[in-house]
This record gives C-alpha cells, structure tokens and sequence, in this order.
C-alpha cells in the first residue's frame, strides 16, 4: 500500500517564456481538492483577463487517478497534454499548472505549440520545490480519567499530533498520525481494557 506521495510545497507564479513573439506565463499550484482548484484558475484568469489561451493540466489522488489537460483553444493535444506530461516526468501529484499565452502575431504551428508548452511547464516545475508527503489519519480514543499517562505515552510513541482532547465521564482524544502506523497502534489500543477507538480516513 503507498503511503507517501510527491508534490510541491508552495505555489510557482509568473514564469516567463517568450516564442517568436508570443509570451507564456507558467504557473503551478499545490491543490488537495477541486474547491482549490478552482480557485487557482479563476485567480489566473482574473490576473490576466487579456491573455488568448489559459492551457493547464492537473493531476490529483495518491496514483494521479483524477487529471484532466485542457488547451483551451489551442489545437487539440498542443497545450494541455505537453503540460500533462511534465506533471508525469516529474512524479507529482496534488498539482495544478497553467501556461498562460499572450498570442504575438506569428503561429508556431502544433509541433511549435508542443514544444514551447511543455517547456513552459518544465521550468515553472523546476523553480518548485519538490516535497514527500507522508498520508495521514485520523483517530478517536475514549478511555478511562486513570488511563491518560498510558495513552498519551503511546501517541507520543506513534508520533501523532493531539487535535482535541476533552474529559468528561471519559476521556477523550482526537489524534492525527501517519496512516502507515495505523496497524500498529490498533493493535495496541485492542490490547487495552475500558480503551475505545476508531479511525476516520
């Protein structure tokens, strides 16, 4: 089971290119969701309401299994897929980039386009800083007011973050820690008596 994947840390903007007179603006962001986005395109296309073409490709999920490529305009397969295919070469996912063109008067046919997209692509990856995430999840734990030193001693051992921690009749904790120690610290928490958990991936 994979339990990391790669992306990029913060967002890349403006990164120039010029083709025989037409420029190319290169932009990547890191998106977790379509909420992000959509947001990210719409601030593109609201930055440069002027520009002819907004081409973007995105891939999304822990195998890349959502993506799209989009040439907005410009010949099928001259655009989107070059920027697509950077996203591939270069392993990442959870990544949105968009080549923004500014037509200048002389058409570099479809070869040119391919070219000159994929190049726009690759250097606005290149300034980007390449990071492994590790998956993560999320766990609930009621337990006994006695019990506390034990369980606390445990999530410090699986290094998970505490999110929320409340005692009323019981205890109870919110945890978030990597999904590759989930078996373990089940396997755990099942071996405590007045001890309850479940997991929300």
């Amino acid at each position: 089971m994979l339990y990391e994947y790669k992306t990029i840390l913060n967002p890349v903007e403006n990164i120039l290119i010029k083709e025989k007179g037409s420029k190319f603006i290169g932009f990547a962001f890191p998106v977790n969701n379509e909420t992000e986005l959509k947001s990210a395109l719409e601030k593109i296309r609201s930055e440069h309401p002027k520009a002819t073409h907004h081409c973007y490709a995105f891939r999304m999920g822990l195998n890349g299994e959502n993506y799209r490529a989009n040439d907005d305009g410009e010949p099928s397969g001259s655009a989107g897929l070059p920027i697509y295919n950077q996203l591939l070469a270069h392993e990442i996912t959870n990544v949105l980039v968009i080549s923004v063109r500014y037509y200048g008067g002389t058409k570099l046919g479809v070869s040119g386009l391919v070219k000159t997209y994929k190049e726009s692509a690759k250097i606005t990856l290149e300034e980007a800083e390449i990071i492994t995430k590790e998956l993560e999840t999320e766990v609930k734990i009621t337990f006994n007011f006695d019990q506390q030193n034990l369980i606390f001693t445990l999530l410090s051992k699986f290094d998970a973050k505490i999110i929320s921690f409340e005692t009323l009749e019981n205890c109870e904790i919110k945890a978030s820690l990597k999904l590759s120690e989930k078996e373990n610290i089940s396997e755990k928490l099942s071996e405590m008596q007045y001890v309850t958990f479940n997991f929300f991936d």
